[in-house]
């Protein structure tokens, strides 16, 4: 990946769509991100601005996002200040990664106030900070930046804001011929000790393009490989000559806004995205027509799955230890049962001395009995305590049996109590291999109301208005809804609380999955189909073929007593089998239904 200056000129220029458009709503569906909902050109349309430290960015997305029962305190304050207001233009500072966003609004009084948006896509260091530009004063930022952090500036509120430090390196955009041999010749003449040479700036690999690097701002080391192919492939007779008419094309499509957003992923299977074309590396190239299409497409889920990861990291590993400890229970257990087969053996020798009481007397440590129950008239040598009468010798091989006995039936209860808790923390760390931040909210809150993690927000949480999960709403080709849970609280509520008796209900086979209702009693086969093909795609068996599928209508789904949630037991099911399909998944219309929205 390359977020470069050129990218980001790319995306500042897109964003200029947006001046003049009204900025009707905001949400801040992680720490990192904010989308402002704004309508122009006659629809609606959503702008992600995130300032996540591995995937800093901003552009326009299809994207769906969850958001936190209530608004952080970031987003209330862009609420006050940018809600309702007005883009009134949008610029890229030289070609750095920093975009400034002007919005006009009209405050309490209805005087009319400018707010400066200040978008620094800087890495690690990234941010969003919006600031009262007739100040200069600091409103916000999303990520607090403290004394004790940095000693060259603080983010906080009430503070001036200061630029992150400046590179000292040239503008590319407004570097003419002159300026461009200037700074070859000088670099040059410095590494040879020479006052004038201008044909030699290092002959290893990639020389050039550190040079470039070292010189322009807003060149990645990508587009700086790519100058340099280009510029070792012309015809000139100089290589300052090569080196310059290459780097103006390429500026000149910048200049130009003449932008080729492409994704290449090369033979080694990495990945890259560029504002330009990139033909120094062999692979797979994918061209999109505007940026922001070329970032949502490359950037995919990945930030959301890599926030997911680090928001369950821990629960994950919960359910792993725990499944650990079960397996090695059960190993034990088994090995406890093992020893309580023999059960039956001290229930035969205490029915064999009481037989023969006559034959024994106090004192004998062992006898040897006939054995009734052996079909071949064998014998059977019995160990005795010689300080107990022969019918006390009795009596406890009589109580070895029923302890023994006792003990497979508490054993068999525990193996398979352990091996039904095994079979819910599976169906637990499948749902968090597929969850969203909101489903992975949920399963946190469905543990703690089991008992398994303890609440560590119990004094700040406040539960849902209404208390229903979010659910997915699928449209099939024949327009019917079709309901989807992808975690267990979203399982029980759409099998449970949603559908009707007469819906038709969908669950793989004996594989852990999404309950799957179709909301209609009348379909056709294809919606049947596209319902099932949800159900297989959301289960464990997603990478599997012919995934058998059990519908049935929702009058013959019943939850146990006492059962966990999602749990359900069903009857006069039949089965389709089905591939799962992820591209018709993907172009199936959806939409996320939540209650208690921020």
């Amino acid at each position: 990946m390359s977020l470069d200056g050129i990218v980001t000129r790319a995306l500042a220029h897109e964003l200029e769509q947006t001046v003049s458009a009204r900025i009707h709503k905001i949400h801040q569906p992680s720490p990192h991100d904010v989308i402002f909902h704004v309508r122009f050109g006659g629809a609606n349309h959503k702008l992600l601005i995130s300032a996540n430290p591995t995937y800093p960015r901003v552009h326009f997305t299809e994207q769906t996002f969850s958001n936190p029962a209530e608004p952080p305190m970031f987003c209330m304050l862009m609420r006050k200040y940018c809600e309702g207001g007005f883009v009134e233009r949008v610029e890229q500072v030289g070609m750095e990664r920093i975009i400034h966003m002007y919005i006009r609004q009209r405050d309490e009084l209805g005087d009319e106030s400018v707010k400066k948006l200040i978008i620094e896509l800087t890495g690690r260091h990234s941010n969003i900070i919006l600031i009262d530009p007739a100040t200069n004063q600091i409103i916000d930022g999303i990520h607090h930046v403290t004394p004790s952090i940095s000693s060259y500036r603080i983010v906080m509120p009430g503070f001036g804001y200061v630029e992150p430090p400046e590179q000292q390196k040239a503008n590319p955009l407004e570097v003419d011929f002159e300026t461009f041999e200037e700074l070859w010749q000088q670099t040059d003449g410095e590494a040879h000790g020479e006052a004038d040479t201008s044909t030699h700036i290092g002959d290893g690999p990639n020389q050039l393009a550190k040079w470039l690097v070292q010189h322009m701002s807003g060149i990645s080391p990508r587009i700086a490989n790519e100058w340099q192919y280009r510029a070792e492939q012309g015809m000139a007779e100089s290589r300052l000559t090569r080196s310059w008419n290459a780097f103006h094309a390429l500026m000149e499509s910048v200049r130009l806004h003449q932008y080729v957003p492409t994704i290449l992923e090369d033979e080694a299977e990495k990945v890259y995205f560029s504002a330009l074309p990139i033909t120094h590396i062999q692979g797979k190239s994918t061209q999109y027509e505007a940026m922001s299409t070329c970032m949502e497409a490359f950037y995919g889920e990945k930030a959301i799955r890599d926030m997911v990861k680090q928001r369950v990291g821990d629960l994950t590993r919960f359910l792993q230890q725990e499944r650990v400890k079960n397996e090695k229970k059960l190993k034990k257990l088994q090995e406890t049962l093992d020893e309580a087969q023999d059960a039956d053996k001290y229930r035969i020798m205490g029915e064999l001395l009481f037989a023969s009481l006559h034959q024994l007397k106090r004192g004998d440590s062992t006898v040897e009995l006939v054995n009734y129950y052996d079909e071949n008239g064998g014998t059977m040598h019995i160990t005795l305590d010689p300080l107990l009468h022969p019918s006390d010798n009795a009596q406890r091989y009589f109580k070895k049996y029923n302890k023994a006995k006792n003990s497979m039936q508490v054993v068999e209860e525990q193996m398979a109590a352990a091996r039904k808790e095994n079979d819910y923390y599976d169906i637990l760390l499948q749902q968090l291999s597929e969850a969203n931040v909101q489903d992975a909210q949920e399963i946190r809150e469905e543990l703690i109301e089991q008992g398994l993690v303890r609440d560590r927000d119990r004094k700040s949480r406040r539960k849902k208005k209404d208390g229903r999960p979010t659910v997915y709403c699928y449209t099939s080709s024949e327009g019917i809804p079709l309901y989807v849970g992808k975690n267990n609280k979203q399982n029980e509520y759409v099998t449970t609380k949603l559908a009707n008796a007469n819906d038709t209900w969908l669950h793989t086979k004996d594989i852990p999955g999404s309950h799957v209702v179709i909301r209609s009693e009348q379909f056709g086969d294809s919606t049947l189909e596209e319902a099932a093909q949800l159900a297989a795609y959301f289960s464990q068996a997603k990478h599997s073929s012919q995934v058998p599928v059990d519908y049935t209508l929702v009058r013959h789904v019943r939850k146990p007593n006492g059962a966990k949630p999602g749990f359900v037991i069903y009857e006069r099911q039949k089965t389709l089998y089905i591939t799962p399909d992820a591209q018709r998944i993907a172009s199936m219309p959806f939409q996320m239904k939540q209650s208690g929205n921020a």
